[in-house]
């Protein structure tokens, strides 16, 4: 058990598969707006555009950027999201996909988009990447930032554990 958990007299560890692993990532990301996506040589800051019902996260990309050249060469990512300063950390490692798909493209478009597709949503640089997530890691709490507050201030009065931490892995 890890040292910070000896004094916790709540559960605070729960594995995550399927359709919960699933909608925390959902949840995590949503909340995130944006995260840090890492290829095999380097780290960009990108906002996922959607999250689906089968946890896949979609971008919009540039064809000449580096990261789609580091996917094309190695389709292995990992994603990391912060929600809060307090909870709603993840990270995760994926499988990412690069296409074309213009139906996709017309579904992710937003008109701020424009800054970086100066064209609009038929630019012919952008491209549509998919990360299926596989398999990662998440700490958050379980009843809220201000249920977990609370806690951690009776605990700190009372001198007990209280924490409302819950972490765990995700696989799909």
């Amino acid at each position: 058990m890890d040292s910070i958990n000896r004094n916790q007299p709540e559960h605070n560890r729960r594995n995550l598969t399927g359709s919960e692993a699933i909608q925390r990532i959902k949840d995590i990301a949503e909340e995130a707006k944006s995260g840090f996506f890492c290829t095999a040589n380097r780290v960009i800051p990108m906002s996922p555009l959607k999250v689906d019902e089968a946890g896949n996260l979609w971008f919009l990309s540039a064809d000449d950027s580096h990261h789609n050249q580091d996917i094309a060469a190695n389709p292995a990512v990992r994603l990391y999201f912060q929600a809060s300063h307090h909870s709603g950390f993840l990270y995760f490692d994926g499988h990412a996909v690069i296409s074309r798909d213009p139906a996709m493209i017309k579904e992710l478009w937003s008109f701020t988009l424009k800054t970086w597709f100066t064209e609009g949503e038929n630019d012919p640089r952008i491209t549509v990447i998919q990360v299926r997530p596989v398999e990662g890691y998440y700490w958050d709490n379980k009843h809220g930032n201000a249920v977990a507050g609370a806690k951690m201030l009776v605990g700190a009065v009372i001198g007990q554990t209280l924490d409302d931490s819950i972490e765990g892995t995700i696989r799909l």
